[in-house]
């Protein structure tokens, strides 16, 4: 058989925890800051662990993490 493929937009975007959760960058932080307010551009730095609901479908795509 062979090996099935990673959705390439997929693994540009999102990780696997150790834990099998998936990891991704906080949205809405593209453009547009001067809109923001400074409270909403500081909590959204870093990374967050996508809801679980929405994991399933990423999980399917990146079959071997």
């Amino acid at each position: 058989m062979p090996k099935m493929k990673t959705k390439s937009g997929v693994k540009k975007r999102f990780k696997l925890t150790a834990t099998g959760k998936v990891k991704m960058t906080q949205a809405g932080k593209q453009h547009g800051m001067i809109k923001r307010s400074n409270k909403q551009i500081r909590n959204q730095r870093g990374t967050t662990i996508m809801d679980e609901s929405n994991a399933k479908a990423v999980r399917k795509m990146m079959p071997y993490g």
